[in-house]
């Protein structure tokens, strides 16, 4: 079975955002992250989950979303993904051209909204 692959799509809407994706059963978990991924462990980014997309969004280009970067990562959360997704935590390691490392996702529930997680570099990784 192949490793999962991830992409970083950076994407021109009515605000300047980067849209995080990652391969879970098929389809690409997604969320928006407005100052994009830090390298930085001692930065903490806003994460906003969006809809799922189909894996053919892997590949899409515009002339408002071009690929940042891309490749595989592996999960470090014990379990199914889908799974670590729905408790609101998931670690994983990014094998891409610009991010690279242990990153982790956590649902931060900010002003109230269950779409906010944090995107953190993990320490070390």
């Amino acid at each position: 079975m192949a490793a999962p692959i991830f992409v970083v799509q950076l994407h021109r809407a009515s605000t300047l955002h980067y849209d995080l994706r990652l391969q879970v059963d098929g389809v690409l978990a997604s969320w928006a992250v407005p100052k994009g991924p830090s390298t930085d462990p001692a930065d903490k980014r806003l994460a906003v989950q969006v809809g799922d997309h189909a894996m053919a969004h892997a590949a899409y280009e515009s002339a408002n979303v071009r690929i940042w970067d891309s490749g595989w990562y592996e999960p470090v959360t014990p379990g199914p993904t889908a799974d670590a997704i729905a408790a609101g935590h998931l670690r994983f390691v990014l094998h891409g051209t610009r991010l690279t490392g242990g990153y982790a996702l956590t649902r931060a529930a900010l002003g109230g909204d269950d779409r906010n997680w944090l995107l953190v570099k993990t320490a070390g990784d």
